[in-house]
């Protein structure tokens, strides 16, 4: 077995590129859902099967193909599941009914595994000092992706149609697929991290769940930031469009453009999260934003004031999932992407609980109610940031 090959700098960069074009898929169905539904000739809760079933087949991929990344090249899974998307997005693209539009959208979600490895592949190939800003590079890369499908998709559905978009999406991803092998450099000698067998594999992930407990509680901290971060806008989007704000959908999409500043602060915190430690760094990150979030009540009725809390969710929110993945990924490389698929399919689950309770709790109580929930869940989110650097802070030093 050879040791791998540094990344450059250029290298690091065209991940993170990478990653933006590959999680951007998931999320342009969201501005343009209602323009679709009106093409099928469909109601809100069928047009609502597409984001959900994308979503599952995501959690499914995940479980089922991402510890494979244990046992075979991360390179050459990568590849391979971005073109499995591609497949996804010419399907979708090409669609003449609603039926095969959602199978294609469905087929996307299975092999969108490629944001999730690309951590993986990056944490075997840089300096261990360097983790956290490298890892904080990727992450950012998926925060721009999902920045351009939110604010972008709108803007070219409304000029050029919602097809358009997915002949966009389609050709990225066939460039990126074809420009993959030469940003992936190819090792010298096949390496293979794990003796395993795919039963012994999927096995293995309850064994990782025993002895390697901390992946439990960094997993629990993403999955209530996950969901949290989509209860949040859930109940934006119903709040600014209700009678009493009286503002458009455009307005939510001009709002979700903040995301753009955690582009350029989260490598930030990368670094400094690679000085004083990660469990350290994220209970700094947690107080910051239960702080910010604790405005959202006071902030409730003024779109110019909301700006601050959401501001202050967009700058420290990725850090704390970028300090989460840094308590895993130093560990030894034959675990790393087992763990990665116990932490991601957490963060799902977590996010199916946020949509569920996004729309319900707003539904019950209003905004004031959205925002104390995510309150509550920021409140619980920090305890267990102070808990993990109790427990597992002395691994900060090591």
């Amino acid at each position: 077995m050879t040791t791998p090959a540094r990344l450059s700098s250029t290298q690091e960069y065209l991940l993170a590129v990478t990653a933006a074009v590959v999680t951007a898929n998931a999320y342009y169905i969201h501005p343009i859902i209602g323009d679709v539904a009106h093409h099928f000739g469909v109601g809100t809760a069928q047009i609502g099967l597409v984001p959900a079933l994308n979503q599952l087949a995501v959690a499914l991929g995940i479980l089922v193909l991402l510890p494979l990344g244990d046992r075979y090249s991360n390179r050459s899974l990568t590849i391979a599941f971005t073109a499995g998307q591609c497949a996804g997005l010419v399907v979708m693209t090409l669609a003449k009914g609603f039926a095969l539009f959602t199978a294609g959208s469905t087929l996307l979600g299975f092999f969108t595994i490629a944001p999730y490895l690309l951590p993986a592949y990056a944490s075997k190939r840089v300096a261990p000092e360097r983790l956290g800003h490298v890892t904080a590079i990727i992450t950012a890369g998926v925060i721009f992706g999902i920045l351009v499908a939110r604010v972008g998709a709108g803007v070219v559905a409304e000029y050029f149609g919602w097809r358009t978009v997915y002949w966009i999406a389609t050709t990225a991803m066939i460039a990126i697929t074809l420009i993959l092998p030469r940003i992936m450099r190819k090792e010298t000698v096949a390496r293979k991290t794990t003796e395993l067998g795919y039963p012994e594999l999927m096995a293995s992930l309850v064994t990782l769940l025993r002895t390697h407990r901390e992946i439990i509680l960094s997993g629990a901290i993403q999955a209530i930031g996950f969901g949290q971060f989509i209860a949040l806008w859930l109940g934006l989007a119903l709040h600014l469009t209700s009678p009493a704000m009286g503002y458009g959908t455009d307005i939510v999409g001009y709002l979700a453009g903040f995301a753009a500043i955690s582009v350029f602060t989260t490598p930030y915190w990368g670094r400094l999260a690679d000085r004083i430690g990660p469990r350290k760094a994220r209970v700094g990150f947690a107080l910051a934003q239960t702080a910010g979030i604790a405005l959202l009540l006071p902030f409730g009725d003024s779109l110019w004031l909301l700006m601050i809390p959401i501001l202050i969710g967009n700058i420290v929110g990725p850090a704390i999932d970028v300090t989460s993945r840094m308590t895993f990924l130093a560990l030894q490389p034959d675990l790393r992407t087992r763990l990665t698929t116990i932490y991601i399919v957490m963060m799902f689950l977590g996010g199916s609980i946020g949509s569920v309770a996004g729309t319900a709790v707003f539904d019950a109580y209003g905004w004031h109610g959205s925002a104390l929930y995510v309150l509550g869940s920021c409140i619980v989110l920090t305890a267990l940031t102070i808990i993990g650097f109790r427990l597992y802070g002395n691994r900060d030093a090591a």
